[in-house]
């Protein structure tokens, strides 16, 4: 089989196609055929190397694909040969709370991603996806639908009638807007695009800030909520936005704190936290039974994940340099199939 590897160093310069041997299933395993692949910003920066300096190369990269089962081990009886199926992030966090040691089992570093023809997973960590849905719709549940349906779900008790701002237009955001909007809420959502806050506002954003233009669009969020404060923030820019999310949210409200688009080390206002009583809730994507149950909200609400634009096989540098200048909307995908 064909994999993409990241090896002999870290940079898109060192991302190789090679040739590998075909797995084969243990007694617990499955092996999949990979259809597609959806890409996250922490993928970019594992091949970088920034996410994490000390990842053992070679690496497979990406932690987000859809595939279709090929073979099963002798103990499976979970799915079986022609099920269209996702591994999820952390292979052996299947409910309840993550520990250490079942976060050391994330696709994409430190364990082999999806970028490959043919993957080997245990049966345990995958999770059938709605028939309706491209194979490039269902590669971004994974991740970046996960992550928005445990922020807002799971952690966060998202409510009909609660306003979330979310900020950008990436796949978590994106996601956040649309799950919120099926659950009955009102969206804030940011960005510095006209032309992506108008796609943002056909998918139901009700107030929409161009953050160039507004620099102090944290207030401009907490006034847009009835002059209280939004509900809930899907913070996924870190440094540079964390202080206006803080702004924008409620007393008693929800910071779920994501990404670091724009750094990973801020300085926090403590005080405002504990006086206004804001709860601040790292969010690490989620575990098995979460993705279930976003499955069953995609399959009742036949919400479609949005897709930005597809890259062939070979092409996958180039998708990454899209992913990393900021211009897409929504998710950034791979065909496997495809070699251009």
């Amino acid at each position: 089989m064909k994999a993409v590897v990241l090896s002999g160093g870290f940079g898109l310069e060192n991302l190789l196609t090679e040739e590998r041997p075909d797995p084969e299933p243990g007694p617990h395993d499955v092996v999949l055929r990979m259809n597609a692949v959806s890409l996250n910003y922490r993928d970019l920066l594992m091949v970088r190397g920034s996410y994490n300096p000390k990842q053992a190369l070679p690496l497979i990269p990406a932690s987000d694909g859809v595939g279709t089962v090929v073979s099963v081990g002798s103990e499976v009886s979970r799915v079986g040969v022609g099920d269209r199926v996702c591994p999820i992030f952390a292979t052996a966090w299947l409910a309840g709370e993550p520990s250490r040691d079942k976060l050391k089992t994330t696709l994409g570093g430190p364990f082999d991603g999806t970028l490959c023809e043919l993957m080997k997973v245990n049966a345990e960590a995958v999770v059938r996806v709605p028939a309706f849905l491209s194979d490039e719709e269902a590669a971004c549940l994974p991740c970046a639908g996960v992550t928005a349906w445990s922020a807002l779900v799971t952690h966060g008790d998202l409510t009909a009638g609660d306003t979330l701002l979310t900020l950008g237009t990436g796949g978590v955001s994106i996601f956040g807007l649309q799950l919120a909007k099926a659950l009955g809420a009102r969206v804030i959502i940011t960005s510095s695009s006209d032309d992506k806050l108008e796609r943002a506002k056909d998918l139901g954003a009700d107030v929409v800030i161009n953050y160039r233009r507004n620099p102090e669009w944290g207030k401009a969020a907490r006034d847009a909520a009835r002059g209280r404060g939004v509900d809930h923030v899907l913070e996924v820019g870190g440094a540079s936005t964390f202080a206006h999310s803080l702004k924008a949210v409620r007393p008693g409200g929800t910071v779920s704190i994501i990404g670091n688009l724009g750094g990973g080390a801020t300085e926090i206002n403590l005080l405002s936290v504990l006086m206004q009583n804001i709860r601040l809730q790292g969010v690490i994507v989620g575990h098995r039974e979460s993705f279930e149950a976003l499955v069953r909200a995609v399959e009742q609400t036949k919400l479609r994940p949005v897709v930005d634009r597809v890259f062939g096989f070979n092409q996958v540098g180039a998708a990454l340099e899209h992913l990393a200048s900021g211009g897409h909307f929504g998710k950034v995908c791979i065909d496997i199939a495809a070699q251009s």
